[in-house]
């Protein structure tokens, strides 16, 4: 469900793991490291951060799981708060994952199936994580996991399909189920089309303009909003 189209596959990047900066986590620094996906560290390490203050509240939600990355940083924090995360996916990748097509990773494609399937990947990463305990797999589309969805959350991360109708989806389908003082992120915002696919800084935009949340400081391309709690109003709201 990851589709980033500014940037190289993670894997083709010259990198080392960071012990250092990823103690803060708990996680294994080689785990995160050899694991697929698209998330930077520095975003990772605020994905943590921000999942180990909401979990405290209730359960978390992420859409676009792909082979697990974004999950141990959330997957991280909710195990120390004895939470839950759900992670949405249906594991068939995006249009761009596809053979053929410049996000395409052999390893990502099932030859008995013929078709990409990147849950056993997944599943690995789960296991490695020492999350199979904290991470409820939810193997959906996520406007199906939607359709019948009523448990309150305390963080949603859309990292999903980066059509507009994708992103649009996923922000109408699961913004009202986060509890006041919970939080949204929204990966790969980027601000000038040239840089990247708009649809998350579109719907990004929405919330912002809603009046429902804060916008706090973003981390990369990572954008942080924080539902506002019963009561509290705009700082904008006229005294009269």
């Amino acid at each position: 469900m990851n589709h980033h189209p500014s940037r190289e596959p993670e894997m083709a990047a010259v990198e080392t793991p960071d012990r250092e900066k990823t103690d803060v986590t708990g996680i294994d620094p080689a785990l995160i490291f050899r694991t697929k996906g698209f998330l930077e560290p520095a975003e990772g390490r605020r994905l943590f951060q921000v999942a180990l203050e909401a979990s405290r509240l209730g359960p978390c939600l992420e859409i676009g799981s792909y082979c697990g990355k974004s999950t141990l940083y959330i997957g991280a924090a909710c195990k120390k708060n004895h939470s839950t995360l759900f992670a949405v996916d249906h594991h068939e990748g995006s249009e761009e994952q596809q053979p053929g097509e410049g996000y395409f990773d052999p390893e990502t494609w099932d030859i008995r199936q013929g078709r990409m399937d990147t849950l056993p990947l997944f599943r690995q990463t789960l296991s490695d994580g020492g999350l199979l305990d904290t991470v409820v797999p939810v193997l959906a589309k996520s406007a199906v996991a939607a359709r019948h969805w009523a448990t309150p959350l305390s963080l949603v991360f859309i990292d999903g399909g980066h059509t507009f109708a994708a992103a649009f989806t996923d922000y109408s389908a699961w913004a009202g189920h986060i509890l006041p003082g919970g939080y949204l992120l929204i990966h790969d915002i980027f601000k000038d089309p040239a840089a990247g696919g708009q649809a998350p800084h579109y719907i990004y935009n929405l919330a912002a303009t809603s009046g429902l949340f804060a916008v706090l400081p973003m981390t990369g391309t990572l954008g942080v909003l924080r539902r506002r709690a019963c009561g509290e109003v705009l700082e904008s709201f006229p005294d009269a």
